[in-house]
């Protein structure tokens, strides 16, 4: 698979087969993915993989806070900001119509949404999952460079024919994922990915993107 293919195949999955991930297949695209770029070589997240037991027993912490309606952890980053002007909140709204229209879920059905939502806790079925954290010292840029990481991460796991599904939904259970994985204190919890093989029997849409005109300028001349 060439670079292009990667990018262009890689894509929120949420629907995974039980089938394991070999720990070398994930050692190899997380060491490869050590050379995303970084400012002055910082290098500032650090990630932790749960496969198995730790991973079983992490979904099972979660669900039992969704099961109890325990609120969500207090933020500790803004996800987005309070008022999306336009274009983002209606490339927003149009991702929510997709996505759970796709699942037959209205704009109306709060209840169905929260099923779909709580399906993000459990990792989507998926076999293997990836929590990262960046220091809490960090400024705009290396949060810039943890993206970068992610990005590589999930473009190498697409060259070993794994998917998976980048997920902010796990910062509002930062509390849970510390009983798990004691990170030290100053570490903030970004987003966990989700990691296996797609389920292919499930339909799950590929959400568009906005046409390059929007997105990008050229200026052209001698």
């Amino acid at each position: 698979m060439n670079v292009y293919e990667a990018v262009a195949s890689r894509r929120a999955v949420r629907e995974f087969t039980d089938q394991q991930v070999p720990r070398e297949v994930l050692e190899r695209v997380l060491s490869a993915a050590a050379w995303a770029p970084s400012a002055s070589n910082l290098q500032p997240w650090h990630a932790y993989v749960l496969t198995g037991r730790p991973l079983a027993e992490l979904k099972k912490r979660a669900g039992e806070r969704i099961a109890t309606g325990d609120p969500w952890d207090e933020p500790e980053y803004e996800q987005y900001p309070q008022v999306l002007k336009s274009p983002y909140q209606e490339r927003r709204s149009a991702f929510g119509e997709q996505r759970y229209g796709a699942l037959g879920i209205s704009r109306a059905d709060l209840e169905g949404r929260q099923r779909a939502a709580a399906a993000n806790w459990d990792c989507f079925g998926a076999p293997a999952a990836l929590f990262c954290y960046i220091d809490r010292g960090m400024g705009r840029p290396q949060w810039s460079d943890v993206g970068m990481y992610l990005q590589s991460v999930m473009l190498l796991l697409r060259a070993e024919g794994l998917h998976s599904c980048t997920q902010m939904a796990w910062a509002k259970y930062h509390k849970t994922v510390a009983e798990v994985l004691s990170p030290p204190d100053e570490l903030l919890l970004f987003c966990g990915i989700s990691i296996g093989h797609e389920d292919v029997t499930a339909s799950e849409p590929r959400i568009g993107r906005a046409p390059l005109e929007e997105t990008v300028t050229f200026l052209d001349g001698c």
